[in-house]
């Protein structure tokens, strides 16, 4: 797969080339260390890492041209530079272009929303499995081609990462692509050049406002994607905002929900300590999820299956296989008298349900371990303590990834909410992660329910100064252990 710089160079108005205009490119590199023969590195100028300072580096390893917005600057011998007006916009236009379009050769399932992803996402790739799909999964956990894993670092990859990973789907002859597609993904372009052939919408609640600024705008900016849809969109119709996805969307509609009415609507929903049962038309489920968060997660892969004209007996086999996901109300399992839960809730509406569903179970108390984390969106902290203070027995706030911020001052903004709600109920402030999930352990009784939120599957916590091996089921069992 190659393409000359001027082809590259033709797509994108206002360019200009610097050096040998049929320069060969391999492929497109954003990372230096990544770089090899014939590639053109893209200068990307971030807030902490400028790309024009590894150029060097990225000549030393085989690029033979760089694509940057600074018309000045110093070349390497014999390389040449493509010039461009607008970075983002740029790789938008020629990164899908230079691997072929790879999206449009597969059919391509995309979910939104704050909660449930990729609960979703994992469910839908069960069903065309077992449908006899062969099935690419790209998502916060990780991203799968068929039974292959490999490791991911953002919800949605740039536009480069994304592109070069269709690229190779395609080539391992994946039908099925199914992937979580984040707010921040569609505002910054990163799914350009992608047919999305279904859209889906689980929920919208508060997040990310210190990126969107409103719940308004993170909305709309969801609502986009349902625009591209071309096929079909699948919409929680039970969430309000579940009508603009509608109102956006110029394909076919289908409507899941358990309260209001719908194409695929819950009912005689039971929900209980070992999963969740209930009826959608004539089809009866029998699920090894519990929580009704995960009846909503369940009825969109419904109607994904449905849309796909799946047969409801292998939509029924493949659901009610399914065991969890990693991170999401995933028990740790030990011989304890109480149960702990580690959930990667990190949003108000996150932290409600899991305490709402570990109260249809409990049968003494429930002891919630949270934190929200630094350098993001800090109005949602009182709410997160208000939630946590009301809804549980226990309340312990600690440290989440705190990154550049003091840990301290995110605790106190949580403990405000608490302070709220809590009564006279036992909440303590623990900065120390291990040391919280430690007390949580220590004082918990039979019966209990220990609920560990945040950070679900991470396997890391990141300080102000560097990233640390941090998962919250390892220290759980340590803490067992030392009981």
């Amino acid at each position: 797969m190659s393409k000359t710089l001027e082809e590259l160079a033709l797509l994108v108005q206002g360019t200009k080339i610097i050096g040998d205009s049929s320069t060969l490119i391999t492929g497109i590199e954003h990372d230096s260390r990544k770089i090899t023969a014939g590639n053109l590195f893209v200068c990307m100028e971030g807030a902490h890492v400028d790309g024009h300072n590894f150029i060097n580096s990225a000549v030393e390893k085989g690029a033979v041209a760089i694509l940057t917005t600074h018309e000045n600057i110093n070349l390497p011998k014999n390389i040449s530079a493509l010039v461009v007006p607008d970075m983002l916009k740029t790789l938008a236009i020629i990164v899908p272009y230079f691997y072929d379009f790879p999206a449009k050769k597969m059919r391509v399932i995309g979910i939104t929303g704050t909660n449930g992803k990729t609960t979703t996402t994992y469910l839908i790739r069960e069903i065309l499995i077992r449908a006899g799909f062969k099935v690419g999964l790209i998502g916060t956990i990780q991203m799968m081609i068929g039974e292959e894993i490999f490791p991911v670092h953002n919800t949605t990859p740039n536009v480069m990462d994304l592109q070069k990973t269709f690229a190779e789907m395609l080539s391992k002859n994946v039908d099925y692509v199914v992937m979580e597609v984040s707010s921040h993904a569609i505002a910054e372009n990163r799914i350009a050049g992608i047919d999305f052939n279904v859209a889906v919408f689980t929920n919208l609640t508060q997040d990310h406002l210190d990126y969107h600024k409103t719940l308004e705008n993170y909305r709309d900016t969801k609502a986009k994607l349902f625009a591209r849809a071309k096929d079909f969109v699948v919409v929680n119709v039970d969430d309000a905002a579940g009508a603009v996805m509608l109102q956006n969307a110029s394909c076919q509609k289908i409507t899941y929900s358990i309260e209001k009415n719908s194409d695929f609507r819950a009912e005689n929903v039971d929900v209980h300590a070992g999963g969740t049962s209930f009826n959608v038309g004539n089809l009866n489920l029998n699920l090894h999820l519990t929580g009704k968060f995960n009846v909503y997660n369940a009825l969109s892969a419904v109607g994904v299956a449905r849309a796909e004209n799946i047969s409801t007996d292998t939509i029924k086999a493949a659901l009610e296989a399914f065991k969890s996901v990693s991170g999401r109300f995933e028990r740790v399992y030990a011989e304890i008298p109480f149960t702990v839960i580690v959930d990667y809730a990190h949003t108000p509406d996150g932290v409600k349900n899991v305490i709402e569903t570990a109260r249809q179970i409990v049968k003494n108390k429930i002891i919630t371990v949270f934190g929200c984390g630094g350098d993001r969106d800090n109005t949602k902290r009182p709410i997160m303590g208000r939630l946590a203070a009301e809804l549980s027995d226990i309340v312990i706030a600690t440290s989440d990834n705190p990154r550049s911020e003091d840990p301290e001052k995110i605790l106190a903004e949580i403990e405000f909410g608490i302070k709220e709600k809590i009564g006279g109920k036992q909440y303590e402030c623990i900065p120390d992660r291990k040391a919280a999930i430690f007390r949580a352990i220590e004082i918990a009784q039979a019966g209990d329910i220990v609920l560990i939120l945040g950070k679900g599957h991470e396997n890391y916590q990141i300080l102000r100064d560097k990233t640390i091996h941090f998962d919250d089921k390892e220290v759980a069992l340590e803490a067992i252990r030392s009981l």
